[in-house]
């Protein structure tokens, strides 16, 4: 991403630009309504994206345009239409005699390149890409050869795009292994004392501080997720729409990643409960993550507490009735409340634009952060793709379709950008993300060791459960 907020005025009341080059109301392609540009040709919006000696487009449609550009065309041949583009006007302009014009538009060419390479850096991945991105510049540079200084800004923007594809490719690399659920017989059966079972509590039993801890990793692996990430969503739901795969369709590791995270929290939270011998012992495990999800709440962690109240609510947890009888459970009814889904989770909703109009007026980066369910954030894109068509009945892109998506994007965009103010503590963080965590089967024999069955129907799962846990030695 790039280092300059450039995404600080996207997407205002209009989605036009603010300057159209050589395009009116009355154009037939692209089409605009009101001033706002709605649909187009991929030609007529590819040479919207070009500056001219005049006209370089609002950064607005820079990034809407190269964010859902890759549903119609790869890169790399998006990269060749635009070098080819840019040669057509510089030539023309090498005709006549004024060079400072040819300065200027040269400056608005690499301008672009710079905003492309900062904020798709992942775009130049391939050989194929590179090749167009220096075929470009070295079209330009020639424009600049008594004083270099063109030369000098690309290969500054070259080694930074360099750097910035390494990092993304270390992440991948180093990103976390899914953790594999216990189901060891001997780990799970309580076949003897856990008076001195190392948990969550003896680890931190500060609520506020665990939510903290909570958001730090969330915003961590947040910042690794990046539009072209998300814009996958509509690529992959084509492909299979279409019955074929796209081979240029990179797998989405970060999502992936970030989706396990929220899994593996929801599992622990389920683990941590269920894996107490002692109900005193469980109902305060219960509280303790109660108050953890509400701090979360508090701070603006919508993720990590819908992870929490979902690892509650999984049956194994949720069937403890004799612990959740002592639980004081005004403080979970509340957070439920939130989380509830009836109207498309619109109490939840309304709580994120609060926080996100809280963000936007914040003046510390405590009160800027924003975590939205990222489930949810993916569902609200991928609703956005399934309701509206990619293209018009005249075959135009349905551009006014991609302004939509972009603005959703962008908000995430802005959000992930928040620099974490909590200190990172290395020995919660360890815990939450290495301690072993119980599968659903293992969950359920934790649980019914807890409490045990309560009908007929619990005490033939227990049973199998049990007989096959022990068989499997």
């Amino acid at each position: 991403m790039p280092q300059t907020p450039i995404f600080s005025s996207m997407l205002g009341s209009s989605c036009s630009g603010q300057v159209q080059p050589d395009m009116g109301e009355r154009c037939v392609d692209p089409v605009y309504q009101d001033g706002n540009l709605v649909s187009g040709s991929l030609e007529a919006l590819i040479e919207r994206l070009v500056p001219t000696m005049d006209y370089y487009p609002d950064r607005t449609y820079i990034f809407t345009f190269l964010l859902s550009s890759r549903v119609f065309i790869h890169p790399h041949e998006l990269l060749a239409k635009v070098g080819q583009i840019c040669l057509k006007q510089k030539q023309q302009l090498e005709t006549g005699t004024e060079a400072e014009k040819l300065k200027s538009f040269t400056a608005k060419i690499i301008q672009l390149l710079k905003e492309w390479t900062e904020t798709f850096p992942y775009d130049f991945q391939d050989e194929k890409s590179m090749k167009e991105l220096k075929e470009i510049a070295h079209r330009i540079t020639q424009c600049d050869e008594e004083n270099g200084t063109v030369k000098k800004i690309i290969s500054q923007m070259t080694q930074n795009l360099l750097m910035a594809l390494s990092a993304r490719s270390q992440y991948q690399e180093i990103r976390e292994k899914f953790r594999q659920p216990v189901t060891d017989k001997g780990t799970i059966l309580k076949t003897k004392p856990q008076s001195t079972q190392k948990d969550i509590l003896n680890v931190c039993c500060d609520p506020l501080i665990l939510a903290q801890q909570l958001t730090y990793i969330e915003l961590e692996r947040v910042s690794n997720i990046y539009p072209e990430d998300l814009m996958q969503i509509v690529s992959h739901m084509d492909s299979l729409d279409n019955h074929k795969c796209r081979g240029d369709v990179t797998k989405t590791y970060n999502l992936e990643a970030y989706d396990n995270w929220f899994n593996c929290l929801s599992m622990l939270v389920a683990t941590e409960i269920c894996r107490v011998v002692k109900k005193k012992q469980r109902t305060r495990m219960v509280e303790f993550f109660i108050d953890v999800a509400r701090e979360c709440f508090n701070i603006g962690n919508f993720n990590s507490m819908m992870a929490i109240i979902s690892g509650m609510n999984l049956s194994p947890v949720a069937r403890l009735k004799k612990t959740w009888s002592k639980v004081k459970t005004a403080k979970f009814d509340v957070l439920e409340h939130h989380m509830d889904p009836s109207s498309n989770f619109c109490n939840y909703r309304t709580a994120l634009q609060g926080a996100a109009q809280r963000s936007q007026t914040a003046n510390s980066n405590r009160e800027k952060i924003v975590i939205p369910v990222f489930n949810l954030f993916i569902k609200d894109i991928y609703f956005l793709h399934k309701i509206h068509t990619n293209r018009l009945p005249n075959g135009q892109i349905n551009f006014k379709k991609f302004w939509e998506i972009s603005r959703q994007i962008h908000d995430f965009l802005t959000w992930k950008q928040v620099e974490c103010p909590f200190e990172k503590d290395k020995k919660i963080q360890s815990y939450l993300l290495t301690a072993p965590i119980y599968s659903e089967e293992a969950l359920f024999i934790a649980s019914f060791e807890s409490e045990g069955p309560e009908n007929h129907m619990e005490k033939d799962s227990w049973k199998t459960l049990r007989t096959t846990l022990l068989n499997r030695a």
